[in-house]
């Protein structure tokens, strides 16, 4: 534990979970607009008033409500090509800054040195902002945004959501760690670290959707001003996650001779 937490002050990790966080923060606005334009385009308009907008009326004053109930409509109506285009624009760029970010602190981890050009890591930041990108947006519909059904559909699919969201989540970090570093490290599935980062990042996630969906309030100043603040404090919780994750890969590497602990080395024990 004493290592770990020389390692995360050597290698500033702190720093670069606030620049990823703050990249995710940013890249949340495109990605609104991104989704509201796909909706209407798809012709799914009827999921703005029948699902989403009912769950923020009773959370904001009514005229803050009827300000984004005409600006969402206002994009269904116009959703066209263009503006999903610009949206996806926009949210490869900032995830491709927040790569960037990963990917030098991923250096720090394993200690290696950049040596690709700089085209290839910007080729490399924005595949690995489209693979990233592709897989937070289905954990967070399978947990947050996941269609409400009946009956039998409701219990198979409450149980495979959190079954299939850390397939999807261990994909993204995955790809990442993998792909990320100037060095590749070796290729260990379900590591100790990757175990870390999914575990926490569920809990993280299960307990601030439980302060939005129960405690939050937003009809006053210091209601939205705290929702914020725990926002960022949630995004940056889960960039830390990650990087505390690799850090932990790292650590069993070395103490491993490079071999790594993955999942069927903790049942072995």
């Amino acid at each position: 534990m004493h290592e770990l937490a020389r390692r995360l002050a050597e290698h500033e990790l702190t720093i670069y979970a606030s620049a990823i966080a703050f990249r995710a923060l940013a890249a949340l606005i495109p990605l609104v607009l991104l989704g509201l334009g796909l909706l209407g385009s798809l012709g799914l308009k009827d999921t703005w008033p029948d699902s989403i907008a009912p769950a923020i009326k009773p959370r904001v004053t009514q005229p803050v409500f009827n300000a984004i109930n005409a600006s969402v409509e206002k994009i269904l109506s116009n959703g066209s090509a263009s503006l999903i285009t610009f949206a996806a624009a926009l949210v490869v760029w900032d995830l491709a800054i927040g790569v960037s970010a990963v990917m030098h602190a991923l250096n720090r981890v394993h200690d290696v040195e950049e040596h690709r050009p700089r085209l290839h890591r910007l080729a490399t930041a924005v595949g690995l902002a489209v693979a990233v990108g592709i897989c937070l947006v289905g954990v967070a519909l399978l947990l947050i945004a996941g269609p409400r059904a009946s009956g039998a559909f409701n219990v198979i699919f409450g149980i495979g959501r959190w079954l299939l969201a850390p397939l999807l989540l261990g994909l993204g970090v995955g790809v990442l760690v993998r792909l990320a570093p100037a060095q590749k490290p070796g290729a260990r599935w379900a590591s100790a670290g990757s175990l870390l980062v999914i575990g926490v990042w569920i809990i993280a996630t299960v307990l601030f959707r439980f302060w939005v969906t129960t405690v939050a309030n937003f009809k006053s100043a210091i209601g939205s001003l705290t929702g914020l603040l725990l926002l960022t404090v949630y995004l940056f919780v889960s960039a830390a996650i990650f990087l505390v994750g690799a850090e932990v890969d790292e650590l069993l590497r070395k103490e491993t001779q490079g071999r790594g602990l993955a999942l069927s080395d903790l049942f072995r024990r």
